[in-house]
């Protein structure tokens, strides 16, 4: 009864402001008509610079402007999932802490019978009992969930060729909102960055503003870049693997991993892996998670390290003969990981996990393995590339290729680049 009520007011919204929707409706049309000449004329990227860091934060976010007039909001970036959301005064039944004040729904509510609603909605039964909007719902692995309506606004953004493009994208207006067990931050909201048709990137390809390409670029001290586009890459000098058609929820290569440690095989291999800047930290199945930290353990045997078992920073840290003030102190103890990927019947491509990619040190000086078990949390058999084990490297998921890529980069330098300079790189 209560969602059939914020339904309700939803509506009233709407039939309030039916005369800036008609408006609204003139003004996509104008804004889009003959642009994608433009486009072959003048192709450019969009490059978002990024906020946060994998700890002590424990999120990346990128600021993104919607609305008449726009406003600033803080959405974490994540390539797991499609659907970009803000928490929506609607009003809201249950709204989280936010840094912003409440998204105002736009008067463009988009109709069950939208494409991008049908898109959405995909893989289940959904059920038109209100056909003039689109509800949806949202899980997400850590129990945190959004459930709202979608509505079409403007997003501003810059080419870093300096023109300003004002889109009309939908996104979903959360009213209400239930938070993960990693959510220890105020959010905005989220930015759906996967593959599927209702993301940001596949709506923008489709109006013909970018290239179906995206890639992000996250600094170890903190920060980065987020971009759409292929214009800031030599992609000669980056290490590609096919994108799993298969597993196209998520950006998967099509082959299965196999783990290396110290460079040489674990006997671990199809391993299926994805890559999520929607995690922190990186997430392998048990299996590879017990083989991993065995390793680990086996190869401290001797060393001055030993477990911090009053260190519950993560499940499993180290403490030396005196608190360590950074990974460089530490990482000669930590032997690489890596995962080879193949890319054909003889070649592989090597994805590197160095110690400072799966490390982190402590609030109380210990070293903790940025590595967790993720079936320990209903991840299954997934393994789940986080931000730590992406970090100073630029990763790049290229959906008109169908394939992922990565190639060493400095992120911090990047994230200090004026959009200018960045696109010269």
């Amino acid at each position: 009864m209560e969602k059939m009520n914020v339904r309700f007011m939803i509506l009233l919204i709407v039939m309030s402001l039916v005369l800036g929707f008609s408006s609204a409706v003139d003004f996509r049309w104008r804004k889009t008509a003959g642009f994608s000449d433009r486009f072959t004329r003048a192709v450019s990227s969009v490059v978002f610079p990024v906020h946060g860091n994998v700890y002590p934060l424990g999120y990346y976010n990128v600021t993104i402007n919607i609305g008449q007039p726009p406003r600033p909001y803080y959405l974490d970036l994540d390539t797991g999932s499609d659907l970009t959301w803000l928490q929506c005064d609607a009003p809201c039944v249950r709204c989280l802490e936010a840094p912003h004040p409440l998204y105002q729904p736009s008067s463009d509510l988009i109709p069950c019978n939208d494409p991008l609603c049908k898109a959405l909605h995909l893989n289940s039964n959904q059920r038109c009992e209100t056909p003039e909007q689109c509800d949806y719902e949202v899980e997400y692995a850590d129990g945190g969930s959004s459930l709202g309506v979608l509505v079409r606004d403007v997003f501003s953004m810059n080419y870093t060729k300096g023109l300003r493009l004002t889109p009309r994208l939908a996104l979903g207006c959360g009213y209400d909102q239930i938070p993960g067990a990693s959510s220890h931050h105020p959010l905005d909201g989220v930015l759906g960055l996967g593959r599927g048709k209702v993301s940001i990137l596949s709506q923008l390809h489709s109006q013909g503003y970018v290239k179906n390409v995206i890639g992000h670029c996250l600094s170890s001290l903190g920060g980065g870049i987020l971009f759409f586009g292929d214009d800031l890459y030599d992609s000669s000098r980056v290490s590609w693997t096919p994108m799993s058609r298969e597993y196209s929820k998520h950006y998967s290569p099509a082959m299965g991993g196999e783990l290396l440690f110290g460079g040489r095989t674990t006997g671990l291999k199809n391993l299926l892996t994805v890559f999520d800047s929607g995690s922190s930290y990186t997430y392998f199945n048990s299996k590879a998670y017990q083989a991993v930290t065995y390793l680990l353990k086996r190869e401290l045997s001797g060393k001055p390290l030993k477990e911090a078992r009053d260190d519950h920073t993560l499940p499993l840290c180290w403490q030396g003969r005196r608190p360590f003030m950074s990974i460089e102190e530490v990482k000669k103890y930590f032997k690489p990981l890596a995962l080879s990927f193949k890319t054909g019947w003889r070649s592989k491509t090597l994805f590197e996990i160095p110690p400072e990619a799966y490390l982190i040190i402590s609030m109380k000086g210990n070293v903790c393995l940025g590595i967790l078990n993720g079936t320990e949390i209903g991840l299954q058999n997934l393994n789940l590339i986080g931000d730590i084990s992406m970090q100073d490297q630029m990763i790049i998921y290229d959906n008109e290729k169908q394939s992922i890529g990565w190639m060493p980069a400095d992120c911090d330098e990047l994230a200090s680049l004026k959009a200018s300079q960045v696109y010269e790189y």
